[in-house]
């Protein structure tokens, strides 16, 4: 889901047993204020696991994408950005890259990564784990937690907070 007003300056302030992420993330989607319940992935430097989370139904969800934060290639594109706006995911967290970023922010769906860059992922070279608690940025990512996001930062809760 999107909304302007839900501010995660004002979450946090309500919930301080939330978790907030550490500031490493860039915004790079259309939408900067983005919510819904995390999914995961854990890949390393290979997004066919990413291309197919994202040609399934979002159902508002949020992709939380653990790429080691590797620099060395991209994890999301803008034909994968593209995928997760027409199956309904409201965003997508990168630890590690995104490319095509101009066409990214032309999307309507949040994108949050640690940076660019031009090279495209390998593909096959590397298993995938799904659905499964991952660690970046000093917080937990649960699969079904709530991930709050906008340009002041990343909260994650264990319920949702919102109402």
């Amino acid at each position: 889901m999107t909304t302007k007003s839900i501010m995660t300056t004002d979450l946090s302030d309500a919930h301080p047993q939330a978790q907030v992420a550490e500031p490493i993330f860039a915004d790079y989607g259309g939408v900067l204020n983005f919510y819904g319940p995390i999914r995961t992935l854990k890949v390393f430097e290979d997004n066919a696991s990413v291309r197919a989370a994202l040609e399934t139904k979002g159902e508002g969800a949020v992709l939380v994408v653990d790429g080691g934060g590797s620099t060395r290639c991209a994890l999301v594109g803008g034909n994968l950005s593209v995928l997760g706006v027409d199956n309904g995911w409201a965003g997508i967290v990168v630890y590690g890259c995104i490319r095509d970023s101009e066409e990214i922010a032309a999307q309507h769906i949040g994108v949050k990564a640690i940076g660019t860059h031009p090279r495209k992922s390998e593909k096959g070279l590397h298993s995938a784990q799904a659905d499964k608690t991952v660690t970046f940025a000093g917080v937990s990512f649960k699969p079904g937690a709530w991930l709050y996001a906008d340009a002041d930062g990343i909260l994650v809760s264990e319920q949702p907070i919102h109402q």
